[in-house]
C-alpha cells in the first residue's frame, strides 16, 4: 500500500496551481496564529533535533549515495553542526523573541518605544546539493525560530538527500506549516511564480537572477547566500605544515571543494611558492595517500555535467601544462584527484569562473601585498583567507579586502561560529544568517511607539504662529536647553 501512494506521489504534476494551493493553506496556517506561539517554535526545534537523533544513519547513507561523502563529513558537517544550531536556538529563542526596548526623545515625551520582532509569513526556502542537510534545515530553524510557515525546496541534483528529506519533515515536522516539494526546474519555477513573504535562495549566482527576478515582481526579500573565488594569501614566516593541512582541510576536506566557502586559488610571493607547494604535496600524499581517487576521504564530484565542468577547467590550454600535482581522473567513478596549478593566467577559464571542486590554482605576485590588488580587482568572494605572523598584514587584509568573512591563519571554519553572521557581499549574496543572525533574517523588526493622553503640546496644531515655529524647532532638535530659551522668547526663528 505504502509503494501505491510513493508511486501517486511521484505521478503527481506540480504546477503554478499546485504551488498557489500549497501557498493559501500555509498562509491559513500562518493567519490563525500557530506558528507564532513560543510552544509551537519549541516543539518544531525539538522535532527536527529528534529527527537528526534518530535519523543519522539515514542522512548518512544519502549522502553516501549522493556524493559518495565520508562517514565523518556527514556526521560532522551536515548533522552535528545541526544540532548545535538547534540547541543555541532552543536555549535563545525566549530571549530572541522578547521585544527590544527603544530611547524615545523628548519630542515625543511621555512615551515609550519597542522594536517587536514578527514573522514575515510564508516564506520559500530552496537549498543546493553539495550540503544537502545542513544547506537545507540551517535556514529552516531560522524560519522556524522566528515564526514563519515554510516551504523547502532541496535540490534535485542530490536526489537521495531530497527523498530523504521530504519523508523526514513528513514524519516529523508539523505539515500544516511546513512542507516539502521535490522537483526540478518546473517545480521550481512553480513555487516562484508564487507570492512569499520571503524567499532564502542558496546557490550560484546564475540561479540567484532567476530567483530575484521574480522575488521583484512581488517586492518579496530575498536572502542569497552565493559564493564566488575565495583566495587564500600565503604569506612567509608561518608554521607551514598546520597552514596547510587547515587549508586542505578546507579545500579537499570540505565535500572535495565541492563548497561554497571552500579555498578557490592560492596566492603567495615567488621566493615562497616552491616551499609552499612541496609541503601541500607531502600534506596531501599524508591525508588521502599516492592515489587519491582510492581514497574512502575523499567525496566524488556530484555528477557527470560537473565532472565535464571541471575536465574542461583543467583541458583548457592555458592550463593543461601547469598542473604541477595530481590532475588524475576516472570518469566512471566520477572522481577527480586534488589537483594543484601553479602561475595559470588570470585570464584562464579555471580564473574566470568558480571552480567549486578538487582544482587549486597558485598564483604567485612579487610582494604579498600585490595580493589585496589581485583579489580586489575581481568580484567579493564569500571567504577571503590569509595565513601570516605578520600583525601589520593582517590589519591591511582586514581594512583592505572585501569578502563575505574573512578568516586568519585557518579556512572555512567561521561556518561554525554562530555569533558571527554568515553571508556574502554583491556578487557572493545579500543577508546573513546563523544563530541570532539567522531569527532576524526571518523576522520584521516592527516598531513601536506608545503614548498616553496627558503632555498633549498645543503649539503641534494650527493655527500656526512664529512663537510655534521657534518652539517646535527646538522640540525637534532634542534640546532641553533650547527647549527653555524658546519658552522665554530668547531663541529666533
Amino acid at each position: 500500500m505504502g509503494s501505491e501512494e510513493e508511486t501517486k506521489k511521484k505521478n503527481e504534476v506540480f504546477d503554478a496551481e499546485a504551488a498557489s494551493l500549497f501557498v493559501k493553506e500555509l498562509r491559513g496556517t500562518f493567519a490563525s496564529g500557530k506558528t507564532k506561539s513560543y510552544g509551537w517554535r519549541v516543539s518544531q526545534l525539538k522535532s527536527l533535533m529528534k529527527m537528526l537523533n534518530e535519523r543519522e544513519p539515514d542522512i548518512v547513507d544519502a549522502l553516501r549515495q549522493d556524493l559518495d561523502k565520508p562517514e565523518l563529513e556527514s556526521s560532522i558537517y551536515e548533522v552535528a553542526l545541526l544540532k548545535t544550531t538547534i540547541k543555541s536556538a532552543l536555549k535563545e529563542l525566549k530571549h530572541w523573541m522578547t521585544p527590544e526596548k527603544a530611547k524615545t526623545s523628548i519630542t515625543t515625551f511621555p512615551s515609550s518605544a519597542e522594536i517587536v520582532p514578527e514573522p514575515f509569513g510564508v516564506v520559500l526556502i530552496i537549498s543546493p546539493w553539495n550540503y544537502p542537510f545542513l544547506l537545507s534545515l540551517d535556514p529552516v530553524v531560522g524560519a522556524i525560530a522566528a515564526g514563519n510557515a515554510l516551504v523547502l525546496k532541496p535540490s534535485e541534483v542530490a536526489p537521495a538527500s531530497s527523498s530523504l528529506l521530504a519523508k523526514l519533515v513528513g514524519e516529523y515536522m508539523d505539515l500544516s506549516s511546513i512542507r516539502v516539494v521535490e522537483g526540478a526546474v518546473a517545480e521550481t519555477s512553480a513555487l516562484l511564480d508564487q507570492k512569499w513573504d520571503k524567499i532564502c535562495y542558496t546557490g550560484n549566482s546564475r540561479v540567484a537572477r532567476i530567483v530575484m527576478a521574480a522575488a521583484a515582481k512581488h517586492l518579496t526579500p530575498v536572502l542569497l547566500e552565493l559564493g564566488g573565488k575565495s583566495p587564500v594569501v600565503f604569506d612567509s614566516g608561518i608554521n607551514l605544515k598546520v597552514a596547510c593541512r587547515r587549508m586542505i582541510m578546507g579545500k579537499w576536506g570540505c565535500n572535495n571543494g565541492q563548497a561554497c566557502i571552500s579555498p578557490d586559488h592560492i596566492i603567495t610571493t615567488k621566493d615562497y611558492a616552491p616551499k609552499l607547494l612541496e609541503s601541500l604535496k607531502n600534506e596531501l600524499e599524508n591525508f588521502y595517500g599516492k592515489n587519491p581517487l582510492e581514497s574512502k576521504d575523499l567525496s566524488r564530484i556530484v555528477n557527470s555535467n560537473h565532472f565535464a565542468r571541471l575536465s574542461k577547467l583543467l583541458d583548457d590550454d592555458k592550463v593543461s601544462g601547469k598542473i604541477v600535482h595530481g590532475g588524475e581522473r576516472d570518469k566512471n567513478k566520477l572522481r577527480i584527484a586534488p589537483t594543484l596549478l601553479l602561475d595559470v593566467p588570470r585570464d584562464s577559464l579555471i580564473m574566470s569562473e568558480e571552480i567549486f571542486g578538487p582544482l587549486l590554482p597558485i598564483l604567485t605576485v612579487d610582494k604579498i601585498e600585490d595580493s589585496f590588488d589581485i583579489i580586489n580587482s575581481g568580484t567579493k568572494p564569500l571567504a577571503a583567507y590569509l595565513f601570516t605572523n605578520n600583525k601589520k598584514l593582517k590589519q591591511q587584509f582586514v581594512e583592505t579586502v572585501s569578502a563575505g568573512g574573512l578568516v586568519i591563519n585557518d579556512t572555512a571554519v567561521h561556518l561554525a561560529v554562530h555569533s558571527l553572521p554568515f553571508g556574502g557581499v554583491q556578487e557572493s549574496g545579500m543577508g546573513a544568517y546563523h544563530g541570532k543572525f539567522s531569527f532576524d533574517v526571518f523576522s520584521h523588526k516592527k516598531a513601536v511607539l506608545s503614548r498616553g493622553f496627558i503632555g498633549d503640546v498645543p503649539v503641534r496644531y494650527p493655527p500656526y504662529t512664529k512663537g510655534k515655529l521657534r518652539l517646535l524647532k527646538v522640540l525637534i532638535s532634542g534640546s532641553l536647553l533650547g527647549i527653555i530659551r524658546a519658552l522665554l522668547g530668547w531663541s529666533k526663528a
